[in-house]
């Protein structure tokens, strides 16, 4: 069984077919924000640290790290950013670039086990990131396009993300190690994306034996109230057999329905987190609620 294992220097989150479906937190990340860029650009971190606590606060277990801003020095704000965060939280990080400096530059800072987002079946993106990867003994997220594209047939995708599992195992790391990305296509342009995507996510599972992440407002990319359709959709991936997403934790109905597939999938034992988030307090005078001046219970006649 597949246990992919991220630490920071005091905590470890363990993405697995039996835990509770982790949610990767997406914004710390400036693409298309251009307030967000502008502040990176000139070593301005104070929107890094309110998303890194609000999305811990929300119920993030893992946090996103992209700092892929045009023309700005990828490598040494990563090297800034990354002990940045993780003075404010002790949730694992996702070192999120598609420069390799940058990578390597937020790895040799990171304290514990991160994920690496991410790989593709590119021959020269393979004979980049897998042996960095190797080098710091972390896990990576493999999305399931090559040379070619992204393919819309998931029996075609399935192949690819097979590829990048045998290459990473010639790399020395392990499948439980590679998070596979199958890729979902926006369910307004292909009307068969959401069950394409359930059946390559068994597919995945059965066959590979590897986790699974995804970009799950991908879904809903063009339609109107599309945090509805998201908020189906992560329940659906979860009973589908997918282990981890990156969502926006800080979306309303979001968080409640990942923890609700956590209980229905019987991946909250005891349904403890859910009570433990969801339980109301004790209204007053009721049992376990306040008493009475004193804190003594009224004696009832006999």
């Amino acid at each position: 069984m597949a246990r992919t294992i991220l630490s920071s220097a005091t905590k470890e989150v363990v993405i697995g077919f039996d835990q509770p479906f982790a949610m990767i937190g997406e914004r710390i990340n400036p693409t298309g924000r251009k307030l967000f860029s502008k502040e990176l650009k000139e070593g301005n971190y104070w929107r890094v640290k309110k998303e890194a606590v609000a999305q811990v606060e929300a119920g993030a277990q893992i946090l996103d790290v992209n700092v892929g801003v045009p023309l700005a020095d990828e490598p040494a704000i990563m090297a800034e950013v990354v002990p940045l965060i993780q003075s404010l939280t002790d949730a694992p990080l996702c070192i999120d670039s598609s420069i390799i400096e940058a990578l390597e530059s937020g790895l040799s800072v990171y304290k514990g086990r991160p994920l690496v987002n991410s790989t593709t079946a590119e021959e020269e993106v393979m004979e980049r990131v897998l042996p960095l990867v190797a080098k710091y003994d972390c896990a990576v997220v493999a999305i399931s396009n090559d040379d070619t594209g992204i393919s819309e047939d998931p029996d075609v995708r399935f192949e690819v993300a097979k590829r990048i599992v045998e290459r990473a195992h010639d790399h020395g790391i392990k499948a439980e190690d590679v998070v596979v990305d199958p890729l979902v296509m926006p369910i307004g342009a292909v009307g068969s994306a959401g069950t394409d995507c359930f059946k390559l996510i068994a597919r995945l599972r059965n066959e590979l034996g590897v986790n699974t992440t995804c970009g799950a407002s991908n879904i809903a990319f063009g339609l109107p109230n599309r945090h509805a359709i998201n908020n189906a959709f992560l329940p659906m991936l979860a009973c589908a057999g997918m282990t981890s997403a990156i969502v926006n934790p800080l979306h309303e109905g979001l968080v409640p329905a990942v923890r609700a597939a956590d209980v229905l999938n019987n991946n909250d034992e005891n349904c403890a987190n859910w009570i433990r988030y969801y339980r109301q307090p004790p209204a007053e005078g009721e049992e376990g609620g306040r008493r009475g001046r004193g804190g003594r219970r009224r004696r009832r006649a006999s």
